[in-house]
């Protein structure tokens, strides 16, 4: 039989990386009982040093040696679990969720532990003279010699985390000249990046970007937004004509933006960690067209970003091994521009313990080799939107778009075996040499079908039975086709059933197959579609889902300052009450009753509720009762 039918084994694009690559492990200081947040670096004289936001305070770690850090000092703060570090000449700038405004220190000491002369507590002057209480995350213009303070809070409560701009002249102390004043609706900030009086701040709650000129510090203007993909935007930074920007939720992404034309924004590309993990990524930094991402359970990645159309990871290193997917756990910062190359990472805590860890890492920093093409149909010259181009031995699966083009590629150069089809297209196989930072061209013709030609494949889930439907348009030597079916995981296919074919065929040919009694999880199905002569192909994998008729329940994120989303799902139409309570039972004021069917979100303003732990009840009308806890920060 002649290749007719796509042979696939994975049901989505993606790309599959091992655990460390192009990544060396160098050295590691455990901060014990105590958790630690961002992270930033500092060099002189020839000595590096971390820069580490621990729970209690700005930590001063001696790097040099990389294989033995040792801590230098530890200016004490307001207990945190957010703590952000910046530099400016030789001066640290610290801001925490703790309080303290803004920690400013002179670093010129080093090696020797800073005296309490050279730091100093900053709440504001001027306008906001002593009203700075606390902020989330901070920037500094180097260019222009500002600091930019993001997700800041006033005593008087008046600034709901808005960027507060403060002039450098006089490192050691900052003079307020502004505040960004969005007139979007969503005033506050969560991060942002700053340089040459442009600001491209996260409104994480906006879910976009804002990009500002704050050449006018007293009045800052506005001069393009755009959605990121995930609409919960935590960090930017841009490189060159391109913005790069990180939503800190599960299943996310590294998403570049053309900004060169700020009328006409777009998105050049986007990519994943470990694609379908669930993993949320943290905090990026560019460095000599890499991106640098701490991503949480993944620990943290780097990617050539020197085609931002085609985002490559050349490397990773898993600073949580043990555990992966969804959750706030693992690697927070990342830091990437010591003088020696070196890579200082900070983990929350270690895994199973209360011990923060600073890891030290070496990074062999390589060019994507990229794979880059068109498909069309070999008749006409038509582009094919679909198609499927695969690499078998390094999990590359790839689909075309709408004008026929693909882009991928891999880290490490090499002869690679390519497979490329889509249904109702002959499949085509061949080989193509990549090399590390080079562009290979491949662009593949496919032909029409000459034996079986499938038209369709679906799955359908009526209560917990699938019905799998197909069709063809003709037949040739079909003996049928075999069912197969996986649990969980395309990886262990089973073969279920096997319905006859036509065997030689030239009109529309339906078939149908039903499997029932399946539990609750993630199925697969393919077909295994077999000649006489034993000769076989597959068509394209379907996924259905089958849930628990329970109420399931899930509040995103589960820690807020300001708003929170409360996601619901059953399978049955009913009527539920929700109420939030505080920690020790008592109704807030804050009820719904209402029908739900299937899933649905149910916003919910924290903003009104003092810092605390917080339960949503949920009464369902089928007896169960189900409580959900966050936090209010």
């Amino acid at each position: 039989m002649r290749q007719t039918l796509l042979l696939l084994t994975l049901a989505t694009s993606c790309t599959v990386y091992a655990q460390n690559i192009n990544v060396t492990y160098q050295g590691k200081l455990t901060y014990s009982n105590q958790n630690l947040a961002n992270i930033w670096g500092y060099a002189a004289g020839g000595n590096e040093y971390a820069l580490v936001g621990a729970k209690n305070g700005l930590s001063i770690v001696d790097v040099s040696d990389p294989s033995s850090p040792s801590e230098i000092a530890l200016i004490a703060g307001p207990s945190s679990d957010w703590r952000e570090v910046k530099t400016y000449q030789h001066y640290a700038y610290v801001v925490s969720e703790g309080g303290g405004g803004v920690l400013i220190v002179d670093l010129s000491e080093l090696p020797d532990p800073p005296p309490s002369s050279d730091y100093h507590n900053y709440n504001g002057n001027g306008a906001i003279n002593g009203l700075l209480v606390r902020a989330h995350a901070l920037h500094i213009d180097e260019s222009e010699g500002y600091l930019y303070v993001y997700g800041s809070y006033l005593s008087n409560n008046s600034n709901e985390g808005k960027p507060l701009i403060f002039d450098l002249a006089d490192p050691f102390n900052p003079v307020y000249v502004g505040v960004y004043n969005s007139t979007s609706g969503h005033k506050y900030v969560h991060d942002g990046y700053a340089d040459n009086d442009i600001m491209y701040s996260a409104h994480i709650f906006g879910g976009y970007v804002a990009i500002v000129d704050m050449s006018n510090k007293s009045n800052p203007n506005t001069l393009a937004t755009f959605s990121t993909p995930h609409a919960f935007t935590h960090n930017t930074w841009r490189n060159g004509n391109f913005l790069y920007t990180t939503d800190e939720v599960s299943g996310s992404y590294l998403t570049a933006y053309d900004i060169s034309n700020l009328n006409d924004i777009f998105e050049a590309d986007r990519i994943q960690s470990k694609p379908g993990s669930g993993s949320i990524v943290h905090n990026t930094y560019i460095l000599d067209d890499y991106a640098i991402t701490s991503w949480y359970k993944d620990g943290f990645t780097i990617v050539d970003v020197s085609r931002p159309q085609n985002l490559i990871q050349v490397g990773n290193y898993d600073t949580y091994p043990g555990d992966q997917g969804n959750g706030f756990a693992g690697c927070w910062g990342v830091y990437p521009y010591l003088p020696s190359g070196n890579i200082l990472v900070s983990n929350i805590k270690k895994q199973g313990t209360n011990d923060g860890e600073l890891w030290v890492l070496s990074p062999n920093y390589v060019r994507a080799c990229h794979l880059e093409g068109k498909i069309t149909k070999a008749s006409d010259g038509t582009p094919i939107a679909g198609a499927r181009i695969e690499i078998s031995s390094i999990s590359i699966s790839q689909p075309s778009n709408t004008g026929g083009f693909y882009k991928t590629g891999w880290h490490e150069g090499g002869d690679y075996n390519v497979t490329v089809g889509k249904t109702g297209y002959q499949t085509w196989t061949g080989s193509v040499s990549l090399s590390n930072g080079a562009i290979t061209i491949l662009d593949v013709a496919l032909l029409p079908p000459a034996a079986v030609e499938l038209l369709r494949f679906d799955a359908v889930l009526e209560d917990n039975k699938v019905l799998l439907t197909w069709a063809t348009a003709q037949e040739r030597d079909n003996m049928g086709f075999e069912i197969q079916h996986s649990v969980g995981t395309t990886g262990n296919w089973q073969k279920i059933g096997f319905v006859t074919g036509k065997g030689d065929a030239d009109l529309l040919s339906e078939y149908q197959f039903e499997i029932q009694n399946l539990q609750p999880g993630k199925h697969f199905f393919r077909l295994r579609q077999v000649d006489f002569d034993g000769k076989a192909d597959y068509t394209d994998v379907k996924t259905i889902q089958i849930r628990n008729l329970a109420f399931q329940a899930e509040m995103l994120p589960n820690a807020t300052a300001d708003r929170c989303t409360l996601h619901l799902f059953s399978e049955k139409t009913m009527n539920i009450t929700v109420e939030i309570l505080d920690v020790t039972g008592y109704r807030m004021g804050l009820a719904w009753d209402f029908e739900i069917e299937k899933e649905m979100t149910l916003p919910i303003d924290a903003s009104i509720l003092p810092a605390g732990i917080y339960y949503a009840h949920i009464i369902t009308e089928i007896g169960d009762d189900v409580v959900v806890k966050w936090i209010k920060e």
